[in-house]
Parts: C-alpha cells; sequence; structure tokens
C-alpha cells in the first residue's frame, strides 16, 4: 500500500507506479498558479526576493558552477545525447593563408558548435518529462511537445526569471566529511537534508523562491578517476520520500552534480527516474544536473556561509525542454 511515508526503507520496491501516483496527486501545483501558467514553482521568485538576493552580495567575488562543454565530457550517447562538437568555421591560419580576403589586412574567426541541449550543465524544462501523458498543469503531452518543440512551457519563458538566492546543502561533505563524497547509491532523505541545514547554520535554512543547489561530491569522484557511469549510471541523488520536502519547502527550483538528480538505481525493483515523474510535470519544478558544485562547496565551507545571490538563466532556446547555461554564484 504506497503511503506518503518519508522514510526510504518503507518504500514498496515493487509498486514504483503505486508510489509515483499517491506523490504526484499529493504534491501536485495543477491550476496553482493558474490554468495558463507555463513557469510552475519558479513563480515563487519575485522581485522581493531578487532584491534580497542582491543583498547578499558583500565580497563581489563570482564563480562559476559550469561544467566544461567540449568533447571531453560524460555523455555516452544515451538518447543521443553526445559531448558537444566544436568546429572552426575560420581561424588565424585561414587569415595568414589568404590576407588579401578582406581589405586593410582585417581577419577573423568564426565557429560553430553541435551538441544536446542536456548533454552538459543544464536545466530540465518543464516540458521535459510527462506523467502519464500529461505534462505540466495538466496539459496532454502531445499538445505541449510536437516535432516543432514545446511550444506551451519552453524553455524560453524563464530566460529572465531565474535570477534568486542560491542555497548550497553539501551533503558530501556532512554526511562523509572523511572524503566529502557520497557514494553512488545513496539515497539523500529529507531527514538529511533537514540535518545538513542545522549542522550548516541559519545561512542554510531553506526559504520560498531559493533555488536549492545539493553537491553530493559524485563529480569530484568522477574527474579523479574518470567519467566512467557518470551519465546514466549508479549515483548518489535525492530519494523519491523528499518529494514532500520539495513541495512544502516552496523552493523555485533544485540543481544537484549528479547526471540525474535522484539516486541511481532508482528506488525500485523496475523504474526509471520515478522522482521527476513527480517534481516536474506535477510539481512544476525546474531542476537541473551536472552542475560544478566543487569551488562553490569549498568557499562555502570556508566562509562558513551558504548562502549567495545566484544567476542561472536558460538560453531562450524557443520551444526547448531543456538548456545549456553558465550559472554564477556572486558572494
Amino acid at each position: 500500500m504506497s503511503s506518503l511515508s518519508e522514510d526510504p526503507a518503507e518504500l514498496d520496491r515493487t509498486d514504483a507506479l503505486g508510489e509515483v501516483v499517491v506523490r504526484a496527486e499529493a504534491y501536485r501545483n495543477w491550476g496553482r498558479w493558474g490554468e495558463d501558467d507555463v513557469l510552475g514553482t519558479l513563480n515563487f521568485i519575485d522581485e522581493p526576493t531578487r532584491a534580497a538576493a542582491a543583498r547578499l552580495v558583500v565580497e563581489g567575488r563570482t564563480v562559476s558552477l559550469a561544467q566544461s562543454f567540449d568533447e571531453d565530457g560524460p555523455q555516452r550517447g544515451w538518447k543521443k545525447r553526445n559531448n558537444p562538437v566544436h568546429t572552426m568555421t575560420g581561424t588565424g591560419l585561414d587569415h595568414e593563408r589568404n590576407p588579401d580576403f578582406n581589405p586593410h589586412g582585417i581577419g577573423g574567426a568564426d565557429d560553430v558548435i553541435m551538441m544536446p541541449l542536456q548533454c552538459s550543465t543544464q536545466w530540465d524544462g518543464l516540458g521535459h518529462i510527462f506523467d502519464r501523458g500529461l505534462a505540466y498543469n495538466g496539459r496532454r503531452a502531445g499538445d505541449v511537445v510536437t516535432t516543432q518543440g514545446d511550444g506551451v512551457t519552453g524553455i524560453e519563458h524563464a530566460a529572465a526569471v531565474i535570477v534568486s538566492r542560491g542555497v548550497l546543502l553539501d551533503m558530501g561533505r556532512h554526511l562523509r566529511p572523511d572524503t566529502g563524497e557520497l557514494e553512488d547509491g545513496y539515497a539523500i532523505t529529507a531527514a538529511d537534508l533537514d540535518a545538513c541545514i542545522a549542522a550548516q547554520g541559519a545561512t542554510s535554512a531553506v526559504r520560498r523562491g531559493d533555488i536549492l543547489l545539493v553537491r553530493t561530491g559524485q563529480l569530484a569522484r568522477a574527474r579523479r578517476n574518470g567519467w566512467g557511469e557518470y551519465a546514466g549510471g549508479a549515483a548518489p541523488g535525492l530519494s523519491i520520500t523528499t518529494a514532500g520536502w520539495l513541495h512544502r519547502s516552496e523552493i523555485a527550483a533544485i540543481a544537484t552534480d549528479t547526471w540525474g538528480f535522484e539516486v541511481r538505481p532508482n528506488e525500485f525493483d523496475e523504474s526509471f527516474q520515478p522522482l521527476h515523474q513527480i517534481v516536474i510535470p506535477n510539481m512544476g519544478l525546474t531542476v537541473g544536473e551536472m552542475w560544478d558544485l566543487e569551488e562553490i562547496g569549498r568557499v562555502c565551507a570556508e566562509r562558513g556561509r551558504y548562502e549567495f545571490l545566484l544567476s542561472a538563466p536558460p538560453l531562450p532556446i524557443t520551444g526547448a525542454v531543456g538548456s545549456p547555461i553558465n550559472p554564477i554564484a556572486v558572494l
């Protein structure tokens, strides 16, 4: 029998659908911001929230939270997700060999990049995941995303929205102080999140409209040992039982340093990303993955301060269901 227990030990591992359904219905935000809403929980970010976040800047220090976008990335071709292919269409050599091609000796370089929008540090848009034929706000999936893209909740709607207070919960350092890294397959619970907040102190208290960053340390391990199964393999991540915590916290968005945000393998005998199925199409939560939280983790630990202004807008790619980003934390 499915319940809303926040203890992973009480999950029915044989009934993924039942566990998804009960949480999807309990934490659904359909209609909360009107039937035409396209932003979901990003609605929690308002102008006073941004103004308060801006007041957190005291040093002016900036930290990029993006992985590199290059051919040495983690992707292995699943669902045609390959690493970026960067090609020069004009070079210094071209200029030297053809000095008279342009007037008065001017030359230049140009380039092009081909890549899936979710191959490195990125946001999952609201059109990225469906639940039993439906997209966010109860719309038919086929009416939202077609071969022409997401014509309703395309990522472009969030282009000017995602600037707010960022707060880091460094689960790796909190739960594994010796290594700073959670082991693959570790399911982060609501109790873990609360304990981390208590240990880190008042600056990590999670509030409405925050962009929550959860560092597991898996990226550090992948960089040390090689990408291996980082893209789609076993990983630490959030338990499906954190869905209620995410809902009642009223965060605007969440991002992790892992490929898939939630714990892998997932917590059922047969399933694929069940927490995605709850939080994106039902809760309307924007999810970020493959963020580089190593430097910000060190900076926050050194300062004993876990909050900062965070700017993480997607590229306004019309109709996209995700976007590459270069999130910037400003302390």
